[in-house]
């Protein structure tokens, strides 16, 4: 609720919910949900809407004094909480590779300084969970980042780029097309931004697959050729390539494919020194692994 009378502020400040959206790093319409429900939490109206302008009601100008107080003590007693140790909660989402690669190191040095954060950690595909930052119902979240660009309200920050190779059982030939011809081709998902890039790719050059099986994890797909199933187009960076014993690389005509992976989190987060710290972790995490 203390959200609520943040924005029931900046909204009587500006004389604007769209303003106070861009202060706020909030759209239009979840300013506007936020007054309403405060509305009617209080039993009152805030505010007079006119069109796209807003005035305080007669309401509301006599609680604004109150939700100053309101807020500034909360804020008071939240600066005399606070400790050198954030114990505050943080919602991470990671891309399945990330999770089986970069996140327990990253974990670990993170531990380091902030030994008692519980940290909330939820799977997805990146286009998932772009939308759950985006919906605020995570903090942050390690994945590949966006073809469409980066929401003004959050920030991108790289962490690698991930060459894409293709890969066939030992013994293949070692041209991509004929390999295609030969042998079923087990997918990445093309749910996912890794496995759009793919398919784009296989578009872009007229590549014909047999469709065997498709699959969301690098991992399991490099196991998969291991063991004789087909062939596939990979990131390979965080894979274990060089273990598997019965896989041959096969040379990608055109220009090299990458994924960029990176960390996407709303800019009011990175305040908090426990997030500060989580994505310090991941950098210098990703440095030592590549």
């Amino acid at each position: 609720m203390i959200r609520y009378f943040r924005t029931f502020l900046v909204a009587a400040e500006t004389s604007s919910f769209s303003a106070a959206g861009a202060r706020l790093a909030l759209t239009q319409s979840a300013v506007s949900t936020q007054i309403r429900r405060l509305e009617e939490d209080l039993g009152c109206t805030l505010f007079e809407r006119a069109g796209k302008s807003v005035a305080l009601s007669q309401e509301g100008r006599k609680l604004l004094p109150e939700a100053m107080r309101f807020v500034a003590l909360y804020e008071s007693m939240k600066g005399r909480a606070h400790c050198a140790s954030d114990t505050t909660p943080l919602e991470l989402g990671a891309v399945s590779t990330v999770q089986a690669t970069l996140l327990p190191g990253a974990m670990k040095r993170f531990r380091a300084g902030f030994p008692k954060t519980h940290v909330n950690i939820v799977p997805g595909t990146s286009t998932q969970l772009l939308t759950q930052v985006d919906a605020r119902e995570l903090d942050v979240a390690v994945l590949i980042k966006p073809r469409l660009g980066i929401p003004q309200e959050l920030k991108w920050v790289p962490l690698m780029r991930e060459r894409f190779v293709g890969i066939a059982p030992a013994g293949s030939p070692r041209d991509l097309k004929a390999v295609l011809a030969a042998m079923p081709f087990i997918r990445y998902n093309r749910h996912s931004m890794g496995g759009q890039l793919v398919d784009r790719y296989l578009r872009r050059h007229r590549l014909w697959v047999e469709e065997g099986m498709e699959l969301d994890e690098p991992a399991v797909i490099l196991r998969m050729v291991d063991e004789g199933l087909g062939c596939a187009i990979i990131p390979a960076a965080l894979v274990p390539l060089q273990a598997a014993r019965h896989v041959v690389e096969i040379p990608l005509p055109g220009e090299p494919m990458f994924r960029e992976i990176g960390v996407l989190v709303r800019q009011s987060a990175l305040k908090r020194a426990s997030m500060a710290a989580l994505i310090d972790a991941l950098v210098v995490e990703t440095a030592h692994a590549t």
